[in-house]
């Protein structure tokens, strides 16, 4: 039996879910970093903090695989559950090469502090699995998600944790788990969310997280004075979130004037026709070779003349290198840890305002929980109140946070994980 190395199954064309290759960061560094300055700031006991510091349980599975050549792979796969005082564990799964259980422990603890910006009953949990999907063909991704759903098996439940789609799964993931979970459990949909609609799926899941960007980014315009209709907007990632993120700020009457994936990106003065540009992503596997854009690199997007900036591809874009050269007056965090701590600090210096990932991005966790709600229910919503719900939910927790900022003379982002620990924080001495 000829036994595979554990390392990327091979080489091909990578899929515009990833970004650029991303330098080494430790991202639960920096996500304890924005946590320790918020519990500071708000003078968070330190028991209570130690509590809320650490995650109640940290899986690391292998998974067995059978390539479609015959050659027997072993992947490696991560499930954090963070913390689960205010409901059951919730957070995405994501397939890519670089995952390691640090990044996951990480985007968990994001999920927590995110669900209670938003108010929704869940804790906060994510998973993960070392691999290049892009790179497995159908059977093997089927094969691959199948076995990590067998591992976690015992974690899972419809009130313990949930899992959703992240980067470099979907909703055909979602079904193979649900299927997988159903074997042992019984028809479960409420098992996981953003599945298909024929499924158990949401409508308005899709574009939720998009959504929810572009609500918050109207919302903050408003707030800073900038005229979204006159607004000049650059988007990097161009995946689910930037593409869904792009078609709404143009129905909002902003100017998308470029827009980049993993290939490349594409720039035009006078704006993108984002219809356009998601029918050639579709057709061809990304934005590069649009015509009538001119060619740029994803590290020339960043630093383009335009009023708001969306990094919405993974963690680490902006750094202390880079965000000296960043024009942009607003930037929504549309991926998760986008801008480093050190950035943050260059970016505050020159007056740029940062509005964090916990708040901005929080569209595909609502809608989740409205899918979960619904499979509970065994009632499908319209489009129309998932969509009036979610800007219901996205606007009270914009509001919160920003009445916050004026407040206590404090950044949107420890503002936010302010009004997060304080939810989560109460609800621990509750239970305690």
């Amino acid at each position: 039996m000829q036994v595979a190395t554990p390392t990327r199954p091979k080489e091909t064309k990578p899929s515009t879910e990833k970004q650029a290759v991303r330098p080494q960061m430790d991202f639960n560094r920096i996500t304890d970093e924005q946590f320790l300055i918020a519990a500071e700031e708000m003078k968070l006991e330190s028991e209570i903090q130690l509590l809320l510091r650490t995650p109640y349980r940290e899986m690391i599975v292998q998974i067995p695989v059978r390539l479609d050549d015959g050659r027997l792979e072993m992947f490696h796969g991560y499930r954090v559950q963070h913390n689960a005082v205010r409901g059951p564990y919730k957070g995405g799964i994501r397939y890519h090469y670089k995952v390691d259980l640090n990044e996951v422990r990480s985007l968990a603890a994001l999920m927590t502090w995110k669900t209670a910006i938003v108010d929704v009953p869940f804790g906060g949990a994510k998973g993960g699995v070392s691999c290049d999907p892009s790179a497995m063909s159908r059977a093997e991704l089927q094969a691959l998600t199948r076995g990590f759903t067998r591992k976690i098996d015992m974690a899972l439940g419809v009130y313990r944790d949930i899992p959703a789609p992240d980067v470099g799964t979907n909703a055909q993931v979602m079904a193979w788990i649900m299927d997988e979970y159903g074997k042992k459990n019984g028809y479960t949909p409420a098992i996981v969310t953003g599945k298909p609609l024929n499924l158990g799926g949401s409508l308005g899941r899709d574009a939720a997280t998009g959504r929810g960007v572009s609500i918050i980014a109207r919302e903050a315009c408003q707030c800073f004075d900038i005229d979204i209709k006159r607004a000049k907007v650059a988007i990097q990632g161009f995946g689910n979130v930037g593409s869904w993120t792009g078609r709404l700020m143009a129905r909002l009457g902003a100017k998308v004037v470029a827009v980049s994936d993993v290939n490349g990106g594409i720039f035009n003065e006078v704006g993108l026709d984002m219809e356009r540009v998601v029918a050639h992503c579709q057709a061809t596997g990304t934005v590069a070779g649009f015509k009538g854009a001119k060619s740029i690199d994803n590290e020339e997007l960043l630093t383009l003349d335009v009023d708001i900036l969306i990094p919405a591809a993974l963690g680490g874009a902006i750094t202390r290198d880079n965000a000296e050269s960043i024009k942009a007056r607003l930037i929504v965090e549309g991926a998760n840890s986008p801008v480093t701590p050190r950035a943050d600090e260059v970016l505050s210096r020159r007056g740029t305002t940062v509005v964090p990932d916990i708040l901005a991005n929080a569209g595909g966790v609502t809608v989740s929980y409205f899918e979960w709600v619904q499979n509970l229910q065994q009632f499908r919503w319209s489009a129309d109140r998932v969509n009036e719900e979610l800007e219901r939910k996205m606007v009270a927790a914009w509001r919160a946070v920003y009445n916050r900022t004026i407040d206590q003379h404090t950044p949107l982002r420890i503002s936010a994980y302010m009004e997060a620990l304080d939810k989560v924080a109460e609800a621990t001495r509750q239970r305690f």
